[in-house]
């Protein structure tokens, strides 16, 4: 069976907004290595919408200004298999791309997912990650916290959770820009 890993950008204060983070060649490499070392991605609708919007377009060379940490996370990702959470949306035309049902049978369907997923699954959507941590279907967590207080929201876990995640450390590597890659086994 894989795990499931949560991975997200976050500030000092817990904002996951993708705009708050350092966008740079080295935090793109952290991103492409989780991804290269995950058999699948996962993700919400909202942050599949906001991606098929854009890294598409940079696969296919049609970013002119993309630097090539991005052209390469975009390319790899054009080829990764993606799964997509939604009980709203059922058509997903990105290449490699499939639907979970939301719903009464996402846990079902999670853990099918993750067995039939022996390299793991790379969760990248904050509220998402709320809803799976309820379900109890969240493994590790490979967190890239900025150097940077955003101030506002959304933040993470901030629907809460029922009960408080121990968690054990993995590793902890700074990088060049000052964010530090974290990562983090569940206990229990």
């Amino acid at each position: 069976m894989g795990r499931l890993t949560f991975s997200i950008n976050l500030t000092l204060d817990g904002c996951v907004d993708h705009q708050e983070g350092i966008a740079d060649d080295e935090t793109h490499a952290f991103f492409t290595h989780l991804m290269d070392t995950h058999g699948a991605m996962l993700w919400g609708r909202v942050t599949y919408e906001m991606m098929e919007h854009y890294w598409p377009a940079v696969a296919r060379g049609e970013v002119e200004d993309a630097p090539p940490a991005v052209h390469e996370w975009a390319t790899k990702l054009q080829a990764k298999p993606k799964y997509v959470v939604s009980s709203t949306r059922k058509d997903f035309p990105w290449a490699h791309s499939h639907l979970i049902a939301g719903g009464d049978d996402l846990r079902a369907g999670i853990q099918a997912l993750k067995d039939a997923t022996p390299g793991g699954v790379l969760l990248g959507s904050g509220k998402l990650a709320t809803v799976l941590d309820r379900l109890d279907l969240i493994d590790e967590y490979q967190l890239l916290v900025h150097p940077r207080i955003a101030g506002h929201g959304p933040t993470l876990y901030q629907g809460g959770l029922p009960a408080a995640r121990r968690l054990t450390l993995v590793s902890a590597k700074p990088l060049r820009c000052g964010a530090v890659a974290v990562h983090y086994r569940r206990l229990g």
